[in-house]
């Protein structure tokens, strides 16, 4: 059973009899949907819907695990203690080993992780135990670009991004049933009102990929920026109305002075629009 250990990969752990509450509160996932065997993707966003923090969320038998990137975590702490006040959450940092199981059946204690499920990939977050090593992280990541699976940091920055833009709407870590958490209105807004224009694609070229941070240009205007890159391939934020507008008409999409093309990751059922009109549907 390949198991890869992320030691880039932290723990905050929410325990208590109001943890369910105060979290259903603040964070863009649902937890009534949030099954005990499996970890689905969240964000606590700013007051002006932007992702502030990203994490995988699980239930720790009462309370939760939100796993989230090391030199995050501490920070995603602090910002929850902030928001517990006098409620009856205790909060801790740094909690077991954090790895990940290429299978086809759930390991005993494991969580399904809902974002490859939805892209029909079976993985699953282990926590606990540090067996493993971090041999298999290249290919992870492979996996992870090949999935359109967006993560903070390596494609986007803190307040760079709304859900939208990274697919949270679309692989189980954004409610727009549940009420109000913080930055609701606004992603509220953008799913009723317009249909949104940046998205997560892959990329892929004839060459090797530019690095992390080249402008993705159509007619020499920028379209995007390339995320996380490995060799040929890339995730990558972009408008995609100009995109499928330079595509519809034949126009060139560059990374630098790379030739790449992109597609819209299978499993979220979008296409790109062909026109501002299509955009704004």
């Amino acid at each position: 059973m390949p198991r890869v250990r992320l030691d880039d990969r932290a723990l905050v752990a929410v325990s208590g009899k109001d943890a369910e509450d105060l979290l259903q509160g603040l964070i863009t996932t649902d937890l009534d949907l949030l099954s005990p065997d499996e970890a689905r993707p969240g964000a606590l966003l700013t007051p002006q819907g932007k992702i502030l923090f990203d994490f995988l969320i699980s239930r720790n038998g009462d309370g939760f695990w939100l796993e989230t990137a090391r030199d995050q975590a501490e920070a995603l702490l602090k910002r929850l203690t902030m928001y517990k006040l006098r409620s009856a959450v205790e909060l801790s940092l740094d909690g077991p080993a954090v790895s990940v199981i290429f299978d086809e059946a759930a390991p005993d204690g494991a969580f399904r992780d809902h974002r490859f499920e939805k892209a029909g990939i079976s993985l699953f977050r282990a926590y606990g135990d540090a067996a493993g090593d971090t041999a298999g992280v290249e290919a992870l990541e492979q996996l992870r670009i090949a999935a359109g699976i967006a993560a903070a940091g390596a494609d986007y920055a803190a307040q760079d991004a709304f859900p939208h833009d990274v697919l949270l709407d679309k692989n189980g870590g954004l409610s727009f049933k549940k009420g109000c958490y913080v930055g609701q209105e606004v992603v509220s807004r953008m799913q009723h009102r317009s249909a949104p224009r940046r998205r997560v694609v892959i990329v892929t070229a004839q060459t090797v990929l530019p690095p992390t941070g080249t402008v993705i240009t159509a007619n020499d205007k920028a379209i995007g920026t390339l995320g996380t890159v490995q060799g040929r391939s890339a995730l990558a934020i972009v408008r995609i109305d100009k995109a499928g507008e330079a595509m519809a008409n034949g126009t060139p999409l560059l990374a630098g002075d790379v030739a790449v093309t992109m597609v819209l990751p299978e499993w979220t059922g979008l296409t790109f629009p062909t026109s501002a009109d299509e955009a704004s549907a």
